[in-house]
């Protein structure tokens, strides 16, 4: 089993003025405070190049606080506790000397320190150097990373092994907000914790697997990012990886970080590489045009660009459990709705007694929803009710688990409240290992790779659709259809 950390002391955040922070960083911290989940003498320590003082922060942590938190949850004495927790370091990243300035903040030996590094990465060397400078690179600190982690495999050894000469990799956190969600890991629960899901999950009996992240929104103030990234580096390196992941892993003999890792890095190995061939075949790039005044990417961006704002793929494992069976990926912006989903489709039964009475079998379906709603739905045929000469009419009925309902005594939480307790309690489970990083990116790379040989663009959409035409083609092909068009 995977030894833990130390109980963090000390969380200094860098980046503490910016967005992530106001919107879920210190709202998540808030509410841990609130249920009583962090250690009474915890410090949190911000810091940034804004240049304030402990009260000025303070302010700012309230303000983020009113803006943000959900209705209701505000409350002014508990966040008068929380904010005594708060201290403020004004820091200039690029200056090693700035970074002395932390010292005196923390305990001479330090231990329990934690670092939250949320910054852009090519400023990951120079925040290393600093922390260096500081000796703040000691064996009992931890290190959390936002990604992006690199833009290919290249990029991203080049920063893990700077991150590896100061922090070993036991003490490295590299964070995937969506495996924080509570959906995402009742992922597990639902595989692991019934007898009813595990012996059916492979390929005898699983007809196909989608999985779905789509936005509505466009570049709103990350236009240079995204450009330089597109949906394939920005949510299916990271995120949808992950999901699939969790979807296709073997069963860990043990809640464990090392265990739950090894099993999802297996995966991550054995998908299929994507050639040049294959690539026209099984790939659908597009970017989103004007409709109805909303606004075309490249008037969004202010100039031409042929960057994907749209990616669908269709993916697969090779190993045992899962041969023959196609994985269906698709992300995009501007699309129809909101959502995060994973669509499992069992196979049909392999002889229905009902035929001869005109009565029509449909294959079992599982819904796993993330985002917007978190739920979990499972459809099954059933009788209709009523009487019929000819025999029975069947029809297919859901059978929903809704978290918020199952679950209405228990406060819906954000997904960063997961991850930053984890980190204060040392448990990496949630975490991204550096290999599982790595065989991400070898995977993305050889798509890259195979786009440029099969010299494939993206096609136009349009704003408020769900992607490219070309992307139906790319599942009806195989006789089956999207499940927001089932």
């Amino acid at each position: 089993m995977a030894e833990r950390a130390e109980k963090v002391s000390t969380l200094v955040l860098f980046g503490a003025t910016g967005d992530l922070a106001a919107r879920m960083l210190i709202p998540s911290l808030y509410a841990l405070d609130s249920d009583g989940l962090l250690p009474a003498d915890l410090r949190i320590i911000g810091t940034a190049r804004t240049e304030l003082n402990d009260d000025g922060f303070r302010k700012h942590a309230r303000a983020a606080l009113v803006e943000h938190l959900p209705q209701g949850f505000f409350d002014f004495d508990q966040a008068d506790r929380f904010i005594e927790r708060l201290h403020y370091v004004p820091l200039d990243i690029t200056k090693p000397t700035d970074f002395e300035k932390l010292t005196k903040l923390v305990d001479d030996d330090h231990s329990g320190v934690a670092i939250y590094l949320s910054t852009a990465p090519s400023l990951f060397k120079a925040a290393i150097d600093g922390l260096e400078h500081a000796g703040l690179t000691s064996s009992k600190v931890l290190m959390a990373l936002e990604k992006p982690l690199g833009t290919d495999l290249a990029s991203s050894r080049e920063i893990n092994g700077a991150i590896a000469l100061a922090y070993p990799e036991e003490r490295t956190f590299r964070i995937d907000h969506y495996l924080g969600k509570e959906t995402v890991q009742n992922l597990l629960a639902l595989r692991f914790a019934n007898s009813l899901f595990e012996p059916l999950w492979n390929s005898t009996h699983i007809d196909h697997v989608q999985i779905t992240v789509a936005e509505t929104v466009g570049l709103e103030q990350r236009g240079d990012y995204y450009d330089n990234t597109g949906a394939l580096r920005d949510m299916v390196q990271n995120h949808m990886l992950q999901l699939l992941a969790l979807v296709a892993m073997e069963p860990p003999a043990d809640f464990d970080a090392t265990e739950i890792r090894d099993e999802k890095v297996k995966v991550l190995r054995s998908l299929r590489p994507v050639t040049g061939a294959s690539a026209k075949r099984d790939c659908v790039t597009g970017q989103y045009a004007a409709k109805g005044g909303e606004g075309s990417y490249t008037n969004d961006l202010g100039r031409p660009s042929a960057t994907e704002t749209y990616v669908a793929l269709k993916a697969h494992i090779d190993n045992w459990r899962w041969a023959n069976v196609p994985f269906y990926l698709r992300t995009g912006k501007r699309l129809a709705e909101r959502e995060t989903e994973i669509f499992i489709q069992f196979k049909n039964v392999p002889h229905s007694m009902f035929a001869n009475r005109g009565a029509k079998t449909l294959p079992n379906k599982l819904l796993i929803s993330i985002q917007p709603d978190e739920n979990i739905r499972l459809l099954v045929m059933a009788k209709t009710p009523g009487l019929d000469r000819d025999g029975l009419r069947l029809r297919e009925v859901p059978l929903d688990v809704g978290l918020a309902n199952a679950f209405a005594d228990h406060r819906r939480r954000i997904a960063y409240e997961r991850l930053l307790l984890d980190l204060i309690e040392g448990n990496p489970t949630l975490f991204v290992r550096r290999d599982e990083v790595e065989a991400q990116w070898t995977w993305i790379d050889g798509i890259c790779a195979a786009w440029a040989a099969a010299d494939l663009k993206p096609v136009p959409y349009p704003a408020g659709s769900w992607g490219p035409a070309e992307a139906d083609e790319l599942i009806e092909r195989d006789g089956r259809v999207w499940h927001d068009d089932a």
